[in-house]
This record gives structure tokens, C-alpha cells and sequence, in this order.
């Protein structure tokens, strides 16, 4: 009975998140499609001058959405500042397009002496022209006036196009980045799950783990990459998840108890709340913050908590494993796996 009532919890939980980000998720997906057009518009940078997109034309450029308000954004600037400004090694040249309060917007270009040009949002709702309602996110246009690449989420995809040459551009738009357009644009408003063309029953044994690269609590950042070599725990909570709370304390003493593998979680909401979960429950595994549902989103499942076991490969091990108990089955069984095999001497 006891299951049967937390699985009945998970499935209307499940139920509640799908009908929460059926248009979240897959709107924000959308972006421009390759090869279209640039939306042309006119904005005044810091100092007032008045600048077009159209006058960039003949240079590929890195048009990047920010917002004053979003700590994403805010953290986002310094590495703003080191980016190539005039386009050296064939790089993009930095177009900012930023929201939220001018006079904090001055303040933080001037604090953090960004040179790119930074154009202000003043009532144009340019991030309506490109299809993107989240920040920070960005395109590469070519010096054709056309969308280079897939719309990049987040600050780290957003770093990588402006760090990578016009050979890797195509290795940097993701697949879903530069079909979601079309998919859309043939969809066009609230859209029946059955439609819907993510992945949503998680990915399946021996599909490569997607890579991502997330902010911990400890201020560090992890990748996927860095476990490489050893057999992973991932597992995606959520700190208003009542399945997640009762998962957490059971998952922590297993953890102990099973040094072969390692946990990482990826879990939602703000810093503050996650890190009263931690204390509460005293994790010794770190946990890193997606923004919305960007990783889970790759993963082809929104709902907490589940998990997936990752090879030494970084490859999917299981089928993904939904609710406490078959978490904490599956970390059981692959943590005993893990000490049965001979792994590498070092990571990869």
C-alpha cells in the first residue's frame, strides 16, 4: 500500500509538471530555424548612440540576451568582459542586447569594464523577434544577416559559441536548438503532450549521457565530462518534491555505504532553498541547479525524483529508475556492479 500511494503521488506530481512545461519547455526550445533571417532593429547602447543590427552586416556577430535582474546574467559578466570584442581569430563579435533597469545596466558594464557593445531594450521586445523569453541566451549570425546557430541556453553554451570558430559553430548548435523552430512554427500555441516531440520516457541503455555543465552550492562548476572514468549516480530532485524529501535521507546513508559509485545531483528552484535541503539532510554528494528543466529536458524525463546510472564510458547504464524505491535499487545494484569490475586506472 505504501507504493502504491507513492507511485500514485509521483504520477499525479508527473502529470502536474507536464501540464506546467508543455509550454515552457518546448516554447523556449524554439528559437529562429538555420539559416533565416536575422530580425533587424535599432536600440541606443550605454552612451546613447543608436546602433542596428543591419549595421553589423558583413561580420558574423554573438547576439546575446541579458537582463539586469537575472544572477545568471549578473554572473555572466565578467567572463563578458574577456571576450574578444573585435572579432579576433575569426570569432564572433559580442552583441549584447540587455533588459532591466538602465541605470544597474551602466553600473555593471562600467564595473566590469565590457567593451562589447551593449544595447538597451527600451520597449522593443526584441527577445519576441527571436523567439526566446529566457535569459542569458544567444545566436551566432553570419555576416549574411542569417542564424548561424541553434538558440544557446545558459551561460556556458552561450560562452562556447562565442569562444568557437565558424568549423565548430555546426558542433555547438544542438540538434534540438536548430530543429525546434520548424517544430513550432508547425505547432504553433498550447500543444496536447501527444504532439509533443521531446523525449519524454527518458533515455534508453547504451544512448551517450548528454554532457552539461552546471553551478554547484559549493560555487563550483561540474560537468559530466569530469566523471568520466567512474561509474555515476545522476540523479534530478526538486526541494518542493515530497517523493525527493523522503528519498533524500535513505539515499544519503546508501551513498555511505556504497563508495563504487558516486552521486551527483541536479535539482531546481534557488540556491537557499537547496541549501536548507542539504543541511537538513546532510548530503556529502554535491548538488548542482539547472535553471528550469534545460537538463532534464536532454535527459527525456521532467519529474523528480529520478535517476540513471552512467557508465565509466558516460553512457546510459539502466532504464531511468522513477520513485524512491527503484532509485535506491538502482544505485544498489550498480554500486555492486561497479566494485565487480576492473575499471581504469585514471580518469579519461
Amino acid at each position: 500500500m505504501q507504493l502504491l500511494r507513492q507511485n500514485g503521488r509521483i504520477l499525479l506530481r508527473l502529470e502536474a509538471l507536464e501540464r506546467q512545461i508543455s509550454d515552457d519547455a518546448e516554447d523556449s526550445d524554439a528559437g529562429l530555424a538555420l539559416g533565416e533571417g536575422a530580425p533587424n532593429f535599432e536600440l541606443s547602447d550605454v552612451s546613447g548612440e543608436r546602433w542596428a543590427l543591419s549595421q553589423f552586416r558583413g561580420r558574423s556577430i554573438l547576439l546575446i540576451f541579458f537582463n539586469s535582474s537575472c544572477r545568471f546574467c549578473v554572473e555572466l559578466a565578467p567572463a563578458l568582459a574577456n571576450i574578444a570584442y573585435d572579432g579576433a581569430d575569426d570569432r564572433p563579435i559580442p552583441v549584447v542586447v540587455a533588459a532591466g533597469d538602465p541605470g544597474e545596466i551602466r553600473q555593471l558594464v562600467a564595473r566590469e569594464r565590457i567593451r562589447c557593445r551593449v544595447l538597451l531594450q527600451d520597449g522593443i521586445d526584441v527577445t519576441a523577434l527571436y523567439r526566446t523569453d529566457a535569459t542569458p541566451t544567444g545566436y551566432v549570425i553570419d555576416p549574411q544577416g542569417r542564424i548561424a546557430s541553434g538558440l544557446a541556453q545558459g551561460a556556458t553554451a552561450v560562452l562556447e559559441l562565442a569562444n568557437s570558430s565558424p568549423s565548430l559553430r555546426d558542433e555547438v548548435a544542438t540538434p534540438l536548438a536548430a530543429n525546434h523552430a520548424k517544430t513550432d512554427r508547425e505547432n504553433q500555441g498550447n500543444r496536447p503532450l501527444a504532439t509533443s516531440r521531446l523525449i519524454r520516457d527518458g533515455l534508453k541503455p547504451g544512448v551517450p549521457a548528454p554532457d552539461f555543465s552546471l553551478l554547484g552550492l559549493d560555487g563550483k562548476k561540474r560537468s559530466l565530462k569530469s566523471y568520466l572514468g567512474t561509474r555515476l549516480l545522476l540523479i534530478f530532485s526538486d526541494p518542493e518534491c515530497e517523493p525527493c524529501d523522503e528519498l533524500a535521507p535513505r539515499l544519503e546513508r546508501l551513498h555511505r555505504r556504497t563508495p563504487g559509485i558516486q552521486v551527483l545531483m541536479v535539482s531546481r528552484r534557488g540556491p537557499e532553498d537547496n541549501r536548507r535541503k542539504v543541511e537538513r539532510f546532510h548530503f556529502t554528494f554535491p548538488v548542482v541547479l539547472q535553471r528550469h528543466w534545460e537538463i532534464s529536458r536532454l535527459y527525456g524525463m521532467f519529474a523528480t525524483p529520478i535517476a540513471y546510472v552512467i557508465d565509466e564510458d558516460g553512457v546510459i547504464a539502466a532504464d531511468v529508475a522513477v520513485g524512491v524505491e527503484p532509485i535506491l535499487t538502482l544505485l544498489s545494484g550498480a554500486s555492486g556492479r561497479a566494485e565487480k569490475e576492473v575499471r581504469p586506472a585514471s580518469i579519461r
